[in-house]
């Protein structure tokens, strides 16, 4: 059994108040969970502040006690470290309980607003057709190699992560892909890791409920690339404005890709259509299955990764032309009918607009192109209007529903989205706030050749409602409706 003194390891203590030899069984954050010999980290959470909860880890069994600040009443037998932030301590004693495994593969994180997930995914599926055994932690799911696990935040906890990453480094795992995202860099939840690399996409608005500015938003990205030691690679898209900004003060060996400016990397769309695209990278020519101008920048990533982690040029390309999408991300399914229908995930301003105007940029203009979206509840309220405006400008039709609504009120969120409607656009536009009927409707309103883009919930199974999950799925319903509406 491992000591506390052998699990703080590299953690700075402000104070510690009896022995650090004691026999760790295993930590915890969530007093509810502790038991005899555990030790317990209270953490300060944006919902919850784990020092109130000390008390109750103690009667739990609980033999120490990581805090900001100590007790004023003292337990002779338990032993109390302070430290300066729980969640950064946490972070390096999960990894040092785990047996830090991310120094025993190759560890890469990708970071921005849109495209994590598809990156990440999409480096799986290509290091696992290069032979290699390989990790991913995302949105989507968790694979240690060909073993899943559902996922359940874009970025676990760090006693989660550690256990993954300990998980992968048993059973022989090279290389894992990672979501980082904003909110687990600020809760500290990446500290201790080993990274190989770092990929940075794209930075817009989004998570602006949590973070208090874009300015905060962007440092706390930044910050990644800051702890990036000087063997790893930080790879950035510099077309954003903020793909420098990440770079300014890395210890990293510096790479960038681009579509039009001048980088390390450079692509060319050669050919856009629904079958995929024609890329010219860098000096050779690649056929992949995704579709869209994102899409051309989430396969420059890869490529430029592959290659920044040794593998060579031809057989990268090669690959590339096997990946297949992503689940919810620009999936779609073409009828009996010739209607075209497309599920996405794109839940911000900016992704919606991507989406949008990559289908805009393949159609003939002659087809409707119908979109059904909404926005999430308890989340960022500024980019609704913005959503609104996007959808009702670069479509033809457009139906205002309801997407995870949680604790709001679904027609509140609708209307606050239709407040970015312009009057020229207002015609265009209904609002359905059941999801399910709002699907079945642009499917009754489009004719053969039409497209019509669900948007918001991609990858989603559930609809969260008053704190309840409902099953839902986007692509099923549509493609049921479709069959039944066959004309």
């Amino acid at each position: 059994m491992m000591t506390l003194k052998d699990i703080l390891y590299k953690v700075t203590l402000n104070a510690v108040a009896g022995s650090t030899n004691v026999p760790v069984n295993k930590i915890e954050f969530d007093s509810r969970k502790v038991s005899k010999n555990d030790v317990f980290v209270a953490i300060v959470g944006t919902q919850s502040n784990g020092h109130d909860f000390i008390e109750k880890a103690l009667s739990n069994g609980c033999t120490a006690v990581i805090c900001e600040k100590l007790p004023i009443k003292l337990e002779p037998e338990v032993t109390y470290v302070e430290v300066e932030n729980s969640s950064s301590a946490l972070a390096i004693m999960a990894s040092n309980y785990y047996g830090t495994p991310s120094d025993n593969l190759r560890l890469v994180g990708v970071t921005g607003t849109n495209g994590k997930t598809t990156i990440a995914t999409l480096l799986y599926q290509l290091f696992k057709r290069a032979g290699y055994k390989v990790g991913l932690l995302s949105t989507v799911r968790i694979m240690v190699d060909d073993i899943e696990y559902k996922a359940t935040h874009t970025t676990p906890d760090s006693l989660t992560i550690n256990k993954y990453l300990m998980e992968m480094s048993e059973v022989g795992v090279e290389y894992c892909f990672m979501e980082v995202s904003s909110h687990g860099i600020h809760q500290k939840r990446t500290e201790g890791l080993k990274f190989e690399g770092g990929i940075f996409t794209n930075l817009s608005h989004d998570h602006l409920d949590y973070h208090k500015s874009f300015a905060e938003y962007r440092d706390v990205k930044k910050s990644f690339f800051d702890g990036l030691s000087e063997k790893a690679f930080a790879l950035v898209n510099i077309d954003d404005k903020n793909g420098l900004v990440m770079l300014q003060n890395t210890k990293a060996r510096k790479f960038t890709y681009a579509l039009k400016s001048y980088g390390d990397y450079n692509a060319q769309i050669l050919e856009n259509q629904f079958g995929g695209l024609l890329l010219k990278i860098n000096d050779s020519e690649v056929w992949t299955r995704l579709i869209g101008n994102f899409n051309a920048y989430n396969v420059l990533a890869i490529y430029a990764t592959a290659e920044l982690l040794g593998l060579e040029k031809v057989e990268i390309l090669r690959l590339i032309s096997e990946l297949e999408s992503v689940s919810g991300r620009f999936q779609y399914l073409i009828s009996d009918d010739k209607i075209t229908a497309i599920v996405d995930y794109a839940h911000t301003p900016d992704a919606l607009k991507n989406v949008l105007e990559t289908i805009n940029s393949i159609r003939t203009k002659n087809e409707e192109l119908i979109t059904v979206v909404g926005c999430g509840g308890d989340r960022d309220k500024t980019k609704r209007p913005k959503m609104g405006h996007i959808a009702s400008a670069l479509s033809t039709k457009v139906i205002f529903t309801s997407d995870n609504p949680r604790s709001e009120n679904p027609e509140t969120i609708i209307s606050e989205i239709e407040a970015g409607v312009e009057p020229q656009n207002f015609k265009k536009t209904i609002s359905i706030t059941d999801r399910k009927q709002a699907i079945k409707t642009a499917c009754q309103m489009a004719n053969s050749n039409d497209i019509i883009l669900i948007a918001g919930k991609g990858h989603e199974t559930y609809q969260e409602i008053r704190g309840e999950r409902f099953d839902f799925d986007d692509f099923k319903i549509v493609k049921e409706f479709l069959k039944q509406l066959q004309k």
